[in-house]
């Protein structure tokens, strides 16, 4: 294999590997942001469950997943691409007609959405913290990949997918990423049941600055995710990256606004949670709306979704980090509201929403698309849910939850607690030191 070998854009192609190193950073923030929201003895076990993640998509990906994704076929992809090893062959205008329109080389857009793949499973594990056995989470990381992500991607983003050809858009996993793994996450918290003691003990966040730091590397990463999905360094990139902060701007302020109503207050945790909505609910539209239509997206979705969080009591659902009002409102949100916003302006490939004069046409193909993805995954999740259950048990031994998954998975702390001492010790005087009374003391 050579891929080196022909007629690359270059500015292009190292915008797209800087792109994929950022996307990585978000898996990790994703990792820090759940394990500052879950309880002491928990946070090792979380942020393990992100790294795992990292490894297991990314092998599977390169073995068999990415040619499953962009592959020739209209519900999936076939095997020309298993091993990446005929990368060097499918060249801008050959064979494989997935990928006829790359100007990047193949590795490079591999690799790229190799990170996308390993970040969205690590996102529904907020749904199920604190409670899920760490060999069942991995055996199920791996076939949810394969059964889930894979078909939903190539539907979507390859240009022979079946909602590609009818016209949906979805500029970097609004529908693929988020809607898919909020979905998902919901059927698992199903699937998993209650913490023990939820909803009348509080399990409150035990390190908020870790959140905040997750949040931060998340904003930083997103960068790449939008500005990378236009897989050029040209003017649709820089309007995903502006987009990408007016968008989680806009929700973080309405979202702390809406908890001053609401409580009297805005919390530190409510910033965080307005940033990441409004991150979501702006990445399907990145590429496709005006700043403008961006900072309403985020309005929208931050109030949306602030106000949706309470529901999951009604539900008696624990989405232990409400990864489904966040992620699957979010993605549904911001899917939906490309059919509104989208114009030819901005990106020539897309579409004319119907704020745009192009009618309810795109806003209906939205529809189906999110109907879809959010109606396969979580079909598909359940049962792969039940088949790892019965084959591992996918819930910890309520004694293993009473002393932590840090603990009862892995075998370790996160902190270091030095217990107080039991009484003071009597200070020796100076002139005693040495002396043969302070020896016998």
């Amino acid at each position: 294999m050579n891929p080196g070998q022909g007629s690359w854009d270059v500015g292009a192609t190292a915008w797209l590997l800087g792109s994929t190193a950022l996307v990585l950073v978000m898996a990790p923030g994703v990792a820090f942001f759940y394990g500052g929201m879950v309880r002491q003895k928990n946070v090792l076990a979380t942020i393990m469950q992100g790294f795992a993640a990292i490894a297991v998509v990314s092998i599977l990906w390169a073995a068999v997943g990415f040619s499953l994704a962009f592959g020739p076929g209209r519900l999936v992809g076939g095997f020309g691409l298993a091993g990446l090893t005929g990368a060097d062959a499918y060249l801008p205008g050959g064979r494989l007609p997935g990928l006829a329109h790359l100007q990047v080389p193949v590795l490079a857009f591999a690799a790229f959405q190799m990170m996308i793949a390993a970040l969205t499973p690590v996102v529904l594990t907020g749904a199920t913290a604190e409670r899920w056995r760490f060999e069942a989470y991995v055996v199920f990381v791996a076939l949810w990949t394969l059964v889930v992500y894979a078909p939903v991607t190539h539907w979507i983003f390859s240009p022979e997918g079946w909602l590609h050809r009818l016209g949906v858009l979805d500029f970097a996993g609004g529908a693929v990423v988020h809607a898919n793994a909020g979905a998902a996450a919901l059927a698992m918290a199903w699937a998993l049941g209650r913490r023990r003691g939820w909803p009348q003990e509080q399990h409150r966040p035990h390190n908020v600055p870790l959140v905040m730091i997750g949040t931060a590397l998340l904003w930083f990463g997103w960068f790449g995710l939008n500005g990378g999905a236009a897989l050029a360094a040209n003017g649709v990139a820089a309007t995903a990256v502006v987009n990408t902060q007016l968008g989680a701007c806009a929700a973080l302020l309405v979202w702390v606004g809406v908890e001053r109503v609401r409580f009297g207050k805005g919390t530190t945790i409510g910033a965080a949670s307005g940033v990441i909505t409004g991150l979501v609910a702006v990445t399907p539209a990145a590429g496709y709306v005006t700043p403008l239509g961006a900072i309403a997206i985020g309005l929208l979705a931050g109030a949306v979704c602030q106000l949706a969080v309470g529901l999951k009591s009604w539900f008696d659902l624990d989405d232990s980090l409400d990864v489904v009002t966040v992620h699957l409102g979010g993605g549904v949100v911001g899917s939906l509201a490309v059919g509104l916003f989208a114009t030819r302006s901005v990106n020539p490939d897309g579409a004319d929403g119907l704020f745009y004069g192009g009618g309810y046409r795109l806003l209906g193909v939205q529809l189906v698309a999110v109907f879809v993805v959010v109606a396969y995954s979580l079909v598909a999740t359940g049962l792969l849910g039940s088949l790892t259950n019965r084959l591992l048990g996918n819930r910890v031994h309520p004694r293993e939850e009473a002393v932590g998954l840090d603990l009862s998975q892995h075998g370790e702390a996160a902190y270091e607690i030095v217990p107080p001492r039991t009484r003071a010790c009597a200070p020796v005087p100076v002139s005693s030191v040495g002396s043969p009374r302070s020896r016998r003391r």
